[in-house]
Protein backbone atom coordinates (compact mmCIF):
# COMPACT_ATOMS: atom_id res chain seq x y z
CA UNK A 1 0.00 0.00 0.00
CA UNK A 2 1.04 3.60 -0.89
CA UNK A 3 -0.19 6.60 1.15
CA UNK A 4 -0.64 9.66 -0.96
CA UNK A 5 -1.30 13.19 0.38
CA UNK A 6 -1.03 16.57 -2.07
CA UNK A 7 -1.22 20.21 -0.77
CA UNK A 8 -0.30 23.44 -2.27
CA UNK A 9 -3.61 24.13 -4.46
CA UNK A 10 -5.61 27.73 -4.20
CA UNK A 11 -6.74 30.46 -6.65
CA UNK A 12 -4.30 32.58 -8.88
CA UNK A 13 -4.60 34.82 -11.38
CA UNK A 14 -3.41 34.15 -15.20
CA UNK A 15 0.18 34.53 -15.57
CA UNK A 16 0.53 33.83 -11.95
CA UNK A 17 3.10 30.65 -10.03
CA UNK A 18 1.57 27.77 -7.63
CA UNK A 19 3.91 24.99 -6.25
CA UNK A 20 1.72 21.39 -5.50
CA UNK A 21 3.52 18.90 -3.28
CA UNK A 22 2.86 15.32 -3.03
CA UNK A 23 4.22 12.98 0.36
CA UNK A 24 3.84 9.37 0.08
CA UNK A 25 3.85 7.07 3.28
CA UNK A 26 4.10 2.91 2.88
CA UNK A 27 5.40 0.65 0.68
CA UNK A 28 6.95 3.01 -1.75
CA UNK A 29 9.69 0.81 -2.92
CA UNK A 30 7.27 -1.21 -5.89
CA UNK A 31 5.77 2.17 -6.95
CA UNK A 32 8.95 4.37 -7.37
CA UNK A 33 7.74 6.75 -9.80
CA UNK A 34 5.66 9.36 -9.55
CA UNK A 35 3.51 11.52 -11.46
CA UNK A 36 0.88 14.73 -11.78
CA UNK A 37 -2.56 13.67 -13.47
CA UNK A 38 -5.25 16.44 -13.59
CA UNK A 39 -8.96 16.48 -14.39
CA UNK A 40 -11.02 19.60 -15.47
CA UNK A 41 -14.58 19.16 -14.99
CA UNK A 42 -16.77 17.05 -17.82
CA UNK A 43 -13.01 15.86 -18.75
CA UNK A 44 -10.96 12.57 -18.36
CA UNK A 45 -8.29 12.89 -16.57
CA UNK A 46 -4.86 13.38 -18.20
CA UNK A 47 -1.30 12.43 -17.64
CA UNK A 48 0.73 16.25 -16.53
CA UNK A 49 3.88 15.16 -15.73
CA UNK A 50 6.04 12.15 -14.66
CA UNK A 51 9.64 11.91 -13.09
CA UNK A 52 11.29 8.40 -12.15
CA UNK A 53 13.71 7.49 -8.91
CA UNK A 54 16.76 9.02 -10.50
CA UNK A 55 15.09 12.05 -11.84
CA UNK A 56 14.01 11.35 -15.70
CA UNK A 57 11.09 13.53 -16.61
CA UNK A 58 8.06 13.17 -19.05
CA UNK A 59 5.70 16.24 -19.77
CA UNK A 60 2.69 16.58 -21.60
CA UNK A 61 3.05 19.14 -24.41
CA UNK A 62 0.78 21.56 -22.43
CA UNK A 63 2.82 22.21 -19.95
CA UNK A 64 6.42 21.93 -21.28
CA UNK A 65 8.40 24.97 -20.51
CA UNK A 66 5.86 26.31 -18.02
CA UNK A 67 5.34 23.10 -15.35
CA UNK A 68 8.74 21.62 -13.78
CA UNK A 69 8.33 18.59 -11.50
CA UNK A 70 10.69 17.58 -9.23
CA UNK A 71 11.20 14.96 -6.38
CA UNK A 72 13.42 15.06 -2.90
CA UNK A 73 13.89 11.48 -2.37
CA UNK A 74 15.32 11.89 1.13
CA UNK A 75 11.60 13.55 2.00
CA UNK A 76 9.72 11.07 -0.06
CA UNK A 77 8.08 14.56 -1.54
CA UNK A 78 7.13 15.30 -5.35
CA UNK A 79 6.63 18.70 -6.74
CA UNK A 80 4.96 20.19 -10.07
CA UNK A 81 6.07 24.28 -10.05
CA UNK A 82 3.91 25.51 -12.35
CA UNK A 83 4.45 28.81 -13.60
CA UNK A 84 2.48 31.23 -16.70
CA UNK A 85 -0.83 29.93 -15.24
CA UNK A 86 -3.66 29.94 -17.71
CA UNK A 87 -6.87 29.24 -17.21
CA UNK A 88 -7.19 26.03 -19.44
CA UNK A 89 -4.67 24.59 -16.28
CA UNK A 90 -7.89 24.86 -14.13
CA UNK A 91 -8.31 21.58 -12.35
CA UNK A 92 -8.07 19.25 -9.93
CA UNK A 93 -4.47 17.96 -9.59
CA UNK A 94 -3.88 14.43 -8.53
CA UNK A 95 -0.72 12.34 -7.21
CA UNK A 96 -0.08 9.00 -8.82
CA UNK A 97 2.47 6.40 -8.00
CA UNK A 98 3.59 3.84 -10.24
CA UNK A 99 6.78 3.05 -12.16
CA UNK A 100 8.49 2.96 -15.48
CA UNK A 101 8.48 0.89 -18.17
CA UNK A 102 11.43 1.92 -20.93
CA UNK A 103 10.66 5.75 -21.34
CA UNK A 104 6.67 5.55 -20.68
CA UNK A 105 4.56 5.97 -17.40
CA UNK A 106 2.84 3.16 -16.16
CA UNK A 107 0.42 4.82 -13.82
CA UNK A 108 -0.32 2.48 -10.71
CA UNK A 109 -3.77 2.58 -8.54
CA UNK A 110 -2.15 4.40 -5.49
CA UNK A 111 -3.91 8.49 -5.60
CA UNK A 112 -3.81 10.93 -3.54
CA UNK A 113 -7.09 13.02 -2.76
CA UNK A 114 -6.30 15.62 -5.41
CA UNK A 115 -6.07 19.77 -4.51
CA UNK A 116 -7.83 21.82 -6.47
CA UNK A 117 -5.87 24.24 -8.86
CA UNK A 118 -8.22 27.14 -9.75
CA UNK A 119 -7.14 29.97 -12.39
CA UNK A 120 -8.71 33.03 -12.79
CA UNK A 121 -8.41 35.37 -16.24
Amino acid sequence: QVQLVESGGGLVQAGGSLRLSCTASGSTFSFPSRAWYRQAPGKQRELVASISPDGYTNYADLVKGRFTISRDNAKNTVYLQMNSLKSEDTAVYYCNAGYYSGYYYIKGNYWGQGTQVTVSS
